[in-house]
């Protein structure tokens, strides 16, 4: 029997990048840019990908291992702000099921030295799927990897 419930979360993340908010947003805001780095597990394929950014539009991403479960992700943005503010609704499935549904916003604020990203997310997982600590950190390690790529950026 399938268990039918919802638990509810929310966590926020607070980094500062060595750029410009404009060069941060453009990271959010880029297909390619944004492949490069939002997408935690490097070792699982992108096999399917469409990014149409701008208010009402939409991402789609699978990922997952090679023969294993799909990760399907699944955004309308709804609110965007250049170089200011990203807001967007996202599901999480797993292969068919459906395991969460989101609203992030992302704040940019420009700092001495770069960037302030602030990201608020508002989550509500079903059914038993309750790894609420692990979209956190898969969360952490997605602004990492931006962090990351901004530095190799400056640094070329």
């Amino acid at each position: 029997m399938t268990v039918r419930n919802a638990k509810h979360a929310t966590f926020t993340i607070e980094r500062v990048y060595p750029a410009s908010p404009a060069r941060v947003f453009a990271a959010w805001s880029n297909k390619e840019a944004k492949t490069a780095w939002a997408y935690c597990h490097p070792e699982w394929p992108v096999s399917e990908h469409v990014f149409d950014f701008r208010e009402g539009g939409r991402e789609h991403l699978v990922t997952g291992p090679v023969g294993g479960t799909r990760h399907v992700f699944e955004a309308v943005f709804h609110d965007i702000v250049p170089d200011q503010r990203i807001v967007y609704a996202y599901d999480m499935h797993l292969d068919e099921r459906r395991i969460s549904i989101s609203l992030a916003t992302i704040e940019f604020f420009a700092v001495a030295g770069g960037t302030r990203l602030v990201l608020t997310e508002q989550g509500v997982f079903l059914d038993g799927y309750d790894d609420i600590a692990g979209r956190e950190e898969g969360t952490r390690i997605g602004l990492d990897n931006l962090e990351r790529q901004l530095r190799q950026q400056r640094a070329a």
